[in-house]
């Protein structure tokens, strides 16, 4: 199994959200499952990027607006918040973790009603992990999510959560 250790990377999530919908790996490429973690964020809250690295896609697909950062520690990783009604970074901008990369807009889906759906997803090469794997540690200050599923799994390991 990967580790934050062997990744080289390690991600903050959101803590001013509720999991609405968890990580659950497809069984197959394209089999059903969620590739990420669906989150309830206050609409035009800030989501921030949670590790340093670069920008590699800002814009629309079928309707959605997403960002995607490449980690700066690992270049295999990537991340991908959607849901981000207006962005305020671009293709090729270097961030830093905790830097604003837009704003939530709020969503039609049900389980968030009046709320903004963001969806965190984490690739390591072509495979899509769990987020909350890369989220080890007790010292985050803005990175706890509030409901943590963690399937009979242990308790993950701390990583250095400086910028």
């Amino acid at each position: 199994m990967l580790t934050t250790a062997l990744l080289g990377a390690c991600l903050t999530l959101p803590t001013n959200a509720t999991i609405v919908d968890p990580f659950r790996a497809p069984e197959c490429a394209r089999c059903a499952g969620n590739r990420g973690i669906e989150y309830a964020v206050p609409v035009a809250s800030a989501v921030r990027s949670g590790l340093s690295g670069r920008v590699v896609f800002a814009g629309e697909v079928a309707g959605v607006r997403y960002v995607v950062v490449r980690a700066r520690d690992n270049p295999s990783v990537r991340v991908t918040y959607g849901g981000v009604g207006e962005t305020t970074v671009s293709r090729g901008d270097v961030v830093r973790r905790g830097d604003v990369l837009g704003l939530a807009s709020e969503s039609g889906n049900a389980a968030t009603k009046g709320a903004a759906t963001l969806h965190v997803g984490v690739r390591v090469g072509e495979t899509y992990v769990d987020p909350q794997m890369m989220a080890g540690g007790t010292a985050a200050t803005w990175a706890r999510p509030r409901f943590r599923v963690t399937l009979g799994r242990g308790p993950t390991r701390s990583c250095d959560r400086s910028p």
